[in-house]
């Protein structure tokens, strides 16, 4: 495992768009999530990075990175910076357990708090026990501290 303060995380741009629609495919594939393909991604990537409310965070060579985070950031009147979704994090299968999510998980939170932002949030599926043991692992919890219910996320699709 390496030790992710040392693994290098830089930020996308509109010139990585491909790459990161690739690793945003290839997520949605390993879930057997159906949506836009690839190219799709990408194009909409290229526009998307452009802007200051969409961050995605690359680890590995720009041309071909190991894993990414993908977040949104929206106004709120509740702090003086961001209210970020952490909308995707993805490692590559094949290199996991090495600390890479970690460092990507990381530098989202640094970056987030460096905009003054007050919360992270992240939905994770309930039967994906491995997810959510790692971003307890990392601070994040399902519940607000003396409370003793779920918090749920209510989605409709347009």
């Amino acid at each position: 495992m390496s030790d992710p303060t040392e693994v290098p995380v830089v930020r996308a741009t509109s010139a990585d768009a491909a790459v990161v629609g690739r690793l945003l495919w290839d997520f949605n594939e390993e879930f057997s999530f159906d949506g836009p393909g690839a190219d799709e991604f990408a194009g909409r990537f290229a526009s998307l990075l452009d802007g200051d409310d969409v961050v995605v965070l690359l680890t590995g060579s720009r041309d071909d990175p190991s894993g990414f985070a993908f977040l949104t950031l929206r106004p709120t009147p509740y702090y003086d910076g961001p209210l970020a979704q952490l909308e995707e994090l993805y490692v590559k299968p094949h290199l996991r357990d090495r600390g890479l999510g970690t460092a990507l998980l990381r530098a989202a939170v640094d970056l987030v708090r460096s905009r003054r932002g007050g919360e992270i949030h992240i939905n994770v599926d309930e039967v994906d026990a491995d997810t959510r043991r790692f971003y307890e692992r990392n601070g994040f919890t399902n519940i607000q501290p003396g409370e003793d219910y779920r918090m749920l996320c209510y989605l409709r699709e347009l």
